[in-house]
């Protein structure tokens, strides 16, 4: 008996930290949580320098998806160097960002990390100068030159020659302990990165040319989908078999939720995506109906019913299945995404 009370116990801590006050949305906000959801294969690794490394790792530790992350030095003279000699040894004050590549992509993580930097200025973010606060990507595989190549591309389109150096990774050396978490550690701390920008939205749409609807626009399916959270029968919806170069947007909103790029044929009736377009754009809650423990999809912003995520997706794609109803969502082909308002969000359809 109380073994079985023990039991009972745990699984009421457990589910305590894994739900919200409602018992429904799923959290794991510490670095060990963040990690224990990582399927073997997802963890990847991309080395960011942005100046001062306090900023650069406190924006990055608020972004979902990001599992971990470590402040250093990279790519200088040498092979070793510390906070005193990375003047003399050359190296750049860097940060390394661990994620989890099923829930964020490195488009994204790039983007973010032009977001909070002056990419054209030399040797300088902030008030700190000196070669050791220049800007750099810095990468272990070559499979990432593309994607970073397509990134610098597209913010050159904005800015004109950039000052970030993009390298494969010579060597990394981690920062002494009281370098690590240095803003969680000491929150009134010199930063030269908004933080609060972690929490808004990373790319704005035009809003004009975005037709929001009522639920007096929406069909009699779109609705009990939408706010009912009704399923629609497998292999009816339109989107099933829409392979098109675009976005898929919620319905009710118009607001970007899944890009093509990440759309993939599982052979369920639905349509299926391998990942949201940005990693706030979605949120995931438990569902136990139907007898069932499965975990639901709802758009994050207007909280519409929009499916269920599963793990049998392709391995090559991060291994999620979202199974997303087709009467939750529009399809914007690619080439009405600048009139209709989407233009930004081009970058994550290539």
């Amino acid at each position: 008996m109380k073994r079985f009370l023990l039991l009972i116990l745990i699984c009421v801590v457990f589910a305590a930290t894994a739900c919200s006050k409602n018992g429904e949305e799923i959290m794991g906000n510490t670095q060990e949580e963040k990690e224990m959801k990582v399927l073997p294969g997802n963890k990847k690794t991309i080395y960011l320098a942005g100046g001062c490394f306090w900023g650069v790792e406190g924006y990055f530790q608020r972004i979902p998806g990001v599992v971990n992350t470590q402040t250093g030095y990279a790519n200088g003279k040498t092979q070793d160097t510390d906070y005193e000699h990375i003047k003399t040894t050359d190296h750049a004050e860097t940060v390394k960002v661990e994620y989890d590549r099923s829930k964020i992509s490195l488009e994204e993580i790039l983007l973010h990390y032009f977001r909070i930097i002056d990419p054209t200025s030399v040797n300088q973010q902030g008030n700190d100068i000196g070669r050791q606060y220049r800007t750099g990507i810095y990468y272990e595989k070559d499979e990432d030159v593309k994607i970073i190549e397509k990134i610098m591309d597209y913010e050159r389109k904005k800015h004109g020659n950039l000052a970030v150096e993009t390298q494969k990774l010579k060597h990394f050396i981690s920062a002494e302990e009281y370098h690590q978490d240095y803003l969680e550690k000491n929150p009134n701390g010199y930063c030269h990165v908004n933080l609060n920008l972690a929490k808004q939205p990373l790319i704005e749409e035009d809003l004009k040319n975005i037709q929001k609807k009522t639920s007096k626009d929406l069909d009699e399916l779109s609705r009990s989908v939408m706010f009912d959270s009704e399923t629609e029968r497998p292999f009816t919806s339109p989107l099933n078999q829409e392979y098109r170069k675009g976005i898929y947007v919620d319905k009710l909103t118009g607001e970007p939720l899944f890009a093509s790029k990440d759309k993939f044929d599982a052979g369920c009736g639905w349509p299926s995506f391998s990942k949201p377009i940005l990693s706030d754009k979605v949120k995931e809650k438990i569902d136990q109906s139907h007898g069932m423990l499965r975990t639901e999809v709802r758009s994050k912003n207007s909280d519409i019913h929009l499916g269920h995520v599963f793990t049998d997706g392709p391995k090559d794609k991060g291994g999620l299945r979202y199974c997303i109803n087709g009467a939750s969502l529009e399809f914007i082909p690619y080439e009405e995404m600048d009139a209709k308002g989407y233009g930004k969000y081009k970058v994550l359809c290539e």
